[in-house]
């Protein structure tokens, strides 16, 4: 008799593997990799089995390099060896084996071939290790590696790092070793870009790699730099902190670690100069740039500039590819990447719903003419220039709408009614006066809660701003329940507990749409929040499209217009007095991907040098100020000149035109979820989708009568179309059926039968079953009536629960109520028949 799988790894491969020479730590069986994909099921949902690995090699504790997939002795050795392959290139591992205990398949990434060997000819760690170093360019020398220096380790558990975690630091630390200066990660929102950073650092430190040398972690907002520190909590170590905050003008000595954001880097010191430049050159050895799609390179080259040898990673979720700043073009491509999709596929972000929403102005625009020849009041400020026609992008941009607002946070509300008002829910709104009145009108309409802080503005007037923030991140918290903003929380905001996320506003960019989405992915169990809904007002969700599909990279290379060999100079003034307006920014773009900056002196002057040949844009701006642009011919004959002169912004309000009085009206909702196949889809998608698969289970209506009312097939089943992703309690809802039968469900949904309820059922039973019943005594009867109401009550798992006869009416062991029909064995008979004959044709 041959083993089966357990016993062959028990016997025969594990053992191969010991005497290959991976004991101990090298041999990890039953490795998890990911914790099963989160299905959405009406308002629940169903995460599927975990994966795992049979077998994870490493040649250090923490370093991976090989997959084994066993199979029982009587397959062929290459059986599990596909599955093998998935695994190793889902764990970035060059070698997958895959064996039956007579012998192995050896998959070889670095040469792409296949090779058989016999069960004594497995290589050996060191073997492994020397092709890995020799493909991937790598010393093999384990003194001060940080590659084989342990992670750090949770001391009380609650952390330890996932299957991409290990891949993404160990994909930087390979890049470090190659000599890389420029590294790119990009992983989705919520996958703990700041954890990975964090065990870089401990490996490059503790290893010895990185001995007496210094690490910049660099973010753009203050709440992301804190963020940052507290979660390189392991750098605190018997009360000798490695780590040090810089705030402007102040960069404490004696630490490894700093964290500083660009604006406190780049402020003046009493002596003059920008705070970096109270550093020595090359101060830091490794630069962490976090939310690099939005760090500016032009706009903070200058402290990059001030460390040219430094090391520079680059994190992010979104990478700019049409704006300004190409974060592909100046990193080059990802060493790793892992998208919101395969977060959700592998059970650690939380999956989405979908809900439309348009209006009538929304769907047909905004016709000045026409809203005045219906009764609506029409201001129009001295120095606006109406146009006739306005759509949703101009609305509360260009035209402020009063009766829109209203109307969206009624539908809000009623939305937030039926899915609950105390739900955690983030609103992204045009503009900060927009999000007042949101504030105001959804705190109206939700008074009758009675809290105080039901909805606030989380804006960056708003002097409450960090406090109300951070009392909205508190999962332990329920108030403030609506934070409603305009773009402070796009981005590195954690808040697991937020289940919707609302747009007021039209998204053009997907880089921004994606960060605002991302706010709702975390996970939150506490809460027993894996999904989240995204409520859409203004078409936002049309980024979905093109949003979380893998594109080619741009070209690595940044594009410029040809050597420096050009200056330009020039200031920047106010239009009214002709006052130098001191440290406004001047931006110069010099090609489709590269723009240096500067800010302007105490004279207001600028002057750049080593610039291209050929024609410039130069924009100036300055708080309070409406931004300008120029175009400058730059040549190497001269130094190109001008001056930039930069008017006061008037208030938004007083630039608005302004409607009141327009007839709103919410014409079209819809509602998509995303499916197992990582797909938005519409209920009548799906419906269309579960006809097909029924169909391929069941041939025909007698096939599937004959399965279901027999309780072992029925069971094998139901196993069968959930694996094909029928989910009844789904189509129960979306038919809005909850008196019907599953098997009705399925049969009207695959066969066109007649929908029919579980009430019906019962009366056709007792209809045309009298014979049946005139079978048994009267107590035996009633026992089977009672039955017939449990069904109709709630359905047929209600009859085959093994418990139903304890439960009341009947209030008996069920060798009791076995008696009155004479044993068990005649129990279930009766059971089974009355089953049988329940699913004939009500007719």
């Amino acid at each position: 008799m041959s083993y089966n799988e357990e016993d062959t790894k028990l016997h025969l491969i594990t053992p191969a593997l010991q005497a290959a020479g991976w004991r101990g730590q090298q041999l990890t069986m039953e490795y998890p990799i990911t914790a099963g994909q989160i299905v959405l099921q009406g308002d629940g949902h169903r995460q599927l089995a975990p994966s795992y690995a049979d077998y994870l090699l490493r040649y250090a504790e923490t370093l991976p390099i090989a997959v084994v997939e066993a199979k029982e002795e009587s397959k062929a050795p290459g059986a599990g060896l596909q599955q093998a392959k998935e695994y190793a290139e889902k764990l970035g591992l060059l070698f997958a084996f895959a064996s039956n205990g007579h012998g192995f398949e050896l998959w070889d990434f670095t040469t792409n071939t296949q090779q058989s060997l016999a069960m004594t000819a497995l290589p050996s760690p060191e073997e492994l290790w020397q092709r890995k170093c020799a493909y991937e360019a790598l010393a093999a020398t384990r003194l001060k590696n940080p590659l084989l220096h342990p992670f750090w380790r949770d001391p009380e558990g609650r952390r330890t790092p996932r299957y991409y975690q290990e891949v993404a630091v160990n994909r930087v630390l390979e890049a470090i070793l190659r000599g890389q200066q420029r590294i790119l990660i990009n992983l989705a929102t919520g996958t703990g870009k700041t954890f990975i950073a964090s065990q870089i650092v401990w490996k490059l430190f503790k290893s010895g790699y990185f001995a007496n040398k210094r690490i910049l972690f660099l973010a753009d907002r203050v709440v992301l730099r804190n963020q940052a520190y507290n979660a390189f909590e392991m750098f605190n170590e018997a009360g000798s902190d490695s780590r040090a905050l810089i705030d402007a003008g102040q960069i404490p000595a004696g630490r490894q670690l700093y964290f500083g954001i660009y604006q406190a880097l780049y402020a003046l010191t009493p002596d003059g100069l920008r705070t970096y430049e109270t550093l020595e050159p090359d101060f830091f050895h490794l630069i962490i740039i976090d939310e690099a799609h939005r760090s500016g390179f032009g706009t903070w080259n200058d402290i990059l500039k001030h460390h040219p040898n430094a090391i520079q990673l680059g994190m992010t979720a979104t990478p700019k590819r049409t704006d300004n700043i190409d974060t592909y073009a100046y990193f080059g491509e990802p060493v790793f990447t892992y998208s919101l999709g395969q977060g959700i596929d592998d059970g650690f972000l939380a999956n989405y719903k979908v809900h439309h929403v348009r209006s009538n102005l929304d769907r047909d625009g905004l016709s000045l003419q026409e809203a005045q020849a219906e009764g609506a009041h029409v201001y129009v400020p001295d120095d606006a220039t109406p146009r006739d026609e306005y759509g949703t992008p101009s609305f509360e941009r260009e035209v402020t709408l009063p009766d829109r607002v209203r109307i969206h946070c009624e539908h809000l509300t009623s939305l937030l009614k039926l899915y609950g008002r105390m739900e955690k829910t983030m609103v992204f709104c045009v503009s900060q006066d927009h999000a007042l009145e949101v504030v105001k009108q959804l705190n109206q309409l939700n008074a009758d809660l009675d809290v105080a802080d039901y909805a606030v503005r989380i804006v960056s007037e708003e002097a409450t701003a960090q406090s109300d923030l951070e009392r909205f991140q508190a999962v332990e918290r329920t108030t403030p329940v609506v934070a409603v903003t305009v773009d402070l929380l796009t981005t590195g905001v954690d808040a697991p507990s937020v289940r919707n996320i609302v747009f007021f506003r039209t998204i053009a960019s997907p880089t921004v749409f994606k960060q605002i989405v991302g706010r709702g992915t975390r996970l939150c169990e506490d809460k027993d929040k894996y999904w989240f809904r995204i409520i859409d007002y203004t078409g936002a969700t049309a980024l979905f499209d093109e949003w979380d599909k893998p594109t080619a990279p741009p070209d690595s290379k940044v594009q410029t217009a040809g050597p420096g060999v050009c200056a330009l100079a020039g200031r920047v003034v106010d239009g009214e007095s002709g006052a130098a307006l001191v440290d406004a920014v001047v931006t110069v773009q010099l090609g489709p991907n590269q723009i240096v900056q500067q800010r302007t002196g105490s004279g207001g002057q600028f002057f750049f040098a080593e610039l291209p040949a050929g024609i410039a844009r130069i924009t100036a701006s300055a708080y309070g100020r409406t931004a300008l642009s120029e175009y400058a011919t730059l040549s190497a004959a001269g130094v190109a000149t001008l001056t930039l002169s930069l008017t006061p912004r008037k208030p938004v309000q007083d630039r608005q035109i302004r409607v009141d009085g327009v007839k709103v009206t919410i014409v079209y909702e819809a509602y998509e979820e995303r499916d197992a196949a990582g797909n938005l889809v519409s209920p009548q998608d799906y419906l269309a989708k579960v006809r097909g698969e029924i169909t391929q289970v069941v041939r025909n209506l007698a096939e599937l009568q004959a399965w279901w009312v027999d309780p072992l097939r029925r069971k094998e089943l139901l196993a069968v179309l959930e694996r094909h992703q029928v989910a009844l309690d789904v189509l129960t809802e979306i038919l809005v059926r909850p008196d019907a039968d599953a098997y009705d469900i399925l049969a009207h949904l695959a066969f066109d039968e007649p929908l029919v309820s579980r009430e019906q059922r019962a009366v056709a039973f007792f209809n045309l079953h009298q014979d049946f019943l005139a079978k048994y005594d009267e107590r035996a009867r009633e026992i089977l009536k009672v039955l017939i109401e449990k069904y109709m009550l709630g359905g047929l798992d209600e009859v085959l629960d093994p418990d139903v006869y304890r439960l009341r009416p009947i209030n008996q062991e069920a060798a009791q109520v076995a008696r009155l029909f004479g044993g068990m064995p005649q129990l279930k008979l009766a059971r089974n028949e009355l089953i049988r004959r329940l699913y004939t044709n009500p007719g």
